[in-house]
C-alpha cells in the first residue's frame, strides 16, 4: 500500500488509543447468537437503529475491552419515548487496476443519524434514517409501524428498505447489486410482518421506483420467509417489479446461516430475470458465501467469496470476487476494519481485474 495509506493507518490506531456513532446490518452476529434481527434492532427485518438490548449487547459483548462508564450505560434512549443512534464510516483505500494508475483516496463513506419515537410504547413507532454525509442530507427511511399486542405481527408504511435476503453491511455485494434491493435503494410502500416462534416473514407492496414517485406501469411486490434456529437458519425470498415501462424484473433468492463453533457462516444465491434491459432481457445469477471467525472477543476475521454471471446466455463473462477482512472492536462504539478485495472477470477487460486495499474507521452509538 502507499505511504499515505500507511500513515493513515498509524493515525487511526493512535486515535483508537486516545478515543475510547448504530451498526449497520451484520447478520453474522445474529447467526452467532442464534437470534432474529428484531432482537437487537427496532426494524424487525434488521439494520439501522438498535433497541435497548442491542445497545447493551454492542457495549458489553462486542468490544475487546469495555471502558468503565460507572452506572451510566448508553441505551439509545433520550427520554422514555425518544431513541437516538448514529453511524459513521470513514476510510482510506488504494485501488489497483491493470494498466491504470493506482488510485489512493480518503473517503467519507457515510454519516447517518437514526431517530425513533415510541408514540405508543411497544405498539406505535415512528422512525427516520437520515444520511447527513457525504454531500447534503438524504433521507433513507421514514416510516411508521404498528405492532399487535403480542408482537406477533406488525404493519409498516412509508419509505423503507425492502425485505429480500441477507441485510449485509456491504452494499456492493453482487447479491445486493443484481437484485437492486439494498440499503441504498429504499422504496415507498407498505409492509406486513409476521413473527411467530422460529418463523419470520415479511410481505411488502411498493412503488418499485427506489424511493422516487410512483408510475402508472405497475408496482413492486416483495416476499420473504425464514426459519430461525439457535444454530442455523434458512430463508427464501421473491421480488417482482412491474414498474418499469420497458419490462418487468423478477428475482428469487435462497439465503441462510450456520454456526459451527467460533465460525458463523452466511450464504445467499439469487436468480434475476430483468426484462427491462435491451435484447429481450437478461438472466443473472449471483452467489455469496461468507465465513466470520471470532478469533477472540472484539476480533473477527471475515472471508467472503462471490460469484456473478451477469448474462447467463453469454459464455465466459462470469466474475469472481474474494475479500479478506479483519475487524477489531477495541472499545465500545469504535471499530477498525482493514481488508483486501480481489476481483477477477473477463480477461480482456482491465476494469474487471482489480485489487482494493482499505482501512476503515467505524464509529457508532
Amino acid at each position: 500500500m502507499s505511504t499515505r495509506l500507511v500513515r493513515f493507518a498509524s493515525l487511526i490506531l493512535a486515535l483508537a488509543c486516545l478515543w475510547a456513532g448504530s451498526v449497520q446490518a451484520e447478520p453474522y452476529l445474529a447467526v452467532s447468537q442464534g437470534a432474529k434481527c428484531s432482537q437487537c434492532h427496532v426494524n424487525p427485518s434488521g439494520g439501522g437503529l438498535r433497541n435497548a438490548f442491542g445497545d447493551v449487547f454492542a457495549q458489553t459483548q462486542l468490544p475487546a475491552h469495555h471502558l468503565d462508564t460507572g452506572a451510566d450505560t448508553w441505551a439509545g434512549q433520550i427520554t422514555r419515548f425518544i431513541s437516538l443512534g448514529g453511524d459513521l464510516r470513514f476510510d482510506a483505500s488504494s485501488q489497483q487496476v491493470r494498466h491504470t494508475q493506482t488510485l489512493d483516496e480518503f473517503q467519507m463513506q457515510q454519516t447517518r443519524v437514526y431517530l425513533a419515537a415510541s408514540v405508543i410504547p411497544d405498539r406505535l413507532l415512528v422512525y427516520v434514517d437520515e444520511q447527513v454525509a457525504p454531500g447534503g442530507a438524504l433521507n433513507r427511511e421514514a416510516w411508521g409501524m404498528f405492532w399487535s399486542a403480542d408482537h406477533s405481527w406488525y404493519l409498516k408504511g412509508g419509505q423503507m428498505y425492502l425485505p429480500f435476503g441477507l441485510r449485509l453491511q456491504d452494499q456492493t455485494a453482487f447479491v445486493r447489486q443484481v437484485t437492486g434491493i439494498n440499503m441504498t435503494t429504499p422504496d415507498q410502500g407498505v409492509e406486513f410482518g409476521w413473527l411467530k416462534g422460529h418463523w419470520d416473514a415479511q410481505l411488502a407492496e411498493s412503488n418499485g421506483t427506489a424511493g422516487g414517485a410512483g408510475t402508472s406501469n405497475g408496482k413492486q411486490s416483495s416476499a420473504q420467509l425464514a426459519w430461525v434456529d439457535g444454530r442455523w437458519r434458512l430463508g427464501a425470498a421473491a421480488n417482482y417489479n412491474n414498474a418499469a415501462a420497458a419490462g418487468a424484473k423478477s428475482a428469487w433468492g435462497l439465503f441462510g446461516g450456520l454456526k459451527t463453533g467460533p465460525i458463523a457462516w452466511l450464504g445467499e444465491a439469487d436468480l434475476v430475470d430483468d426484462r427491462s434491459l435491451p435484447g429481450g432481457g437478461v438472466k443473472m445469477l449471483a452467489t455469496l458465501v461468507e465465513a466470520n471467525w471470532a478469533l477472540a472477543r472484539g476480533h473477527n476475521l471475515k472471508v467472503t467469496g462471490e460469484y456473478l454471471d451477469p448474462n447467463r446466455r453469454v459464455a465466459h463473462d462470469a466474475q469472481t470476487r474474494w475479500s479478506l477482512l479483519y475487524e477489531l472492536t477495541p472499545v465500545q462504539f469504535v471499530q477498525l476494519r482493514a481488508g483486501v478485495r480481489y476481483l477477477d472477470g473477463i480477461p480482456q477487460l482491465d476494469s474487471e481485474h482489480t485489487r482494493l486495499y482499505f482501512i476503515e474507521l467505524h464509529g457508532f452509538f
